[in-house]
């Protein structure tokens, strides 16, 4: 593991982008990032401490979330996300406030803790790729349209999602989406649209965060690993999103939701090895 934030002695830029483009290239086929499956790459192939690991999918994060944001917002004329301002503006509240505080308290966290929380995120997160697929075509919202509740539970989710953003470095769609859908009643075109508006500020308030405090240090890691993997996914995202029309999107997230808890089920037991190494 490396153990210093400014020395990163690994000179693989050539696998870190070919890295990056196979996770995003998975991650457009199921319409995601990629993030979370970038993260265990990171901690098992780039060696990278889980705190470490995290803020440097963060930023590759951001990078990527550009390149969405490109095609995602050319089209926010043909959504309805005029309709669901006061959500978007709620989960962003929430959001920016909870990836702030998180990014501060990422640190306080014990290694062997935190190698624990990624895995159980991780987790989750197979579990919810699962019942997306369960729901996939279902019509259905917890909360009616003029229901009183809807701008508290908005920064209620935002706060969730922030909170998910910093301990994972994700974008945090595969959240907003099923967010917007199930209980704002959002359709999928326009929960997407809406999940890079909400994004964007949430991760960049990470980044900056965690730029304020000097954890981007690094050169050597920002040269041979954060830029050639950051390229690597925006091309990776762009050739999956293309592909995307013709993958069996239900049965590639049924096994990315596989491959995702067997990640998480060796990080859960790296995390002994994570206790005794200082960062």
């Amino acid at each position: 593991m490396i153990t210093t934030e400014r020395l990163y002695p690994i000179r693989r830029p050539l696998a870190a982008a070919f890295a990056g483009a196979a996770v995003a290239i998975l991650g457009g086929l199921i319409g995601l990032g990629g993030a979370e499956f970038r993260l265990p790459i990171l901690i098992g192939i780039f060696a990278l401490f889980p705190h470490r690991a995290v803020r440097t999918n963060l930023l590759i994060s951001l990078a990527t979330l550009g390149m969405s944001a490109v095609a995602r917002l050319s089209f926010v004329h043909t959504t309805s996300v005029a309709d669901f301002q006061v959500e978007i503006a709620g989960m962003l509240l929430g959001g920016i406030v909870a990836a702030w505080l998180g990014a501060g308290y990422l640190r306080s966290i014990p290694k062997a803790r935190m190698m624990a929380v990624i895995a159980v995120l991780l987790l989750v997160t197979a579990v919810l790729l699962v019942a997306e697929t369960l729901m996939h075509g279902t019509v259905w919202s917890l909360l009616a349209a003029d229901s009183a509740w809807r701008p508290h539970v908005a920064i209620a989710s935002g706060l969730v999602v922030g909170a998910i953003s910093s301990l994972l470095g994700v974008a945090g769609g595969e959240f907003i989406i099923p967010i917007l859908m199930l209980i704002f009643g959002a359709d999928i075109r326009t929960a997407g649209t809406a999940s890079v508006l909400i994004s964007i500020p949430v991760v960049l308030t990470g980044v900056a965060r965690h730029w304020l405090t000097g954890h981007y240090r690094s050169q050597s890691l920002l040269v041979y690993l954060v830029l050639p993997m950051a390229i690597g996914s925006a091309v990776g995202a762009m050739l999956g999103g293309y592909l995307a029309a013709w993958a069996p999107t239900d049965a590639l997230r049924l096994v990315l939701a596989a491959i995702l808890a067997i990640s998480a089920l060796k990080l859960w037991r790296k995390q002994d090895d994570t206790a005794v190494k200082p960062e």
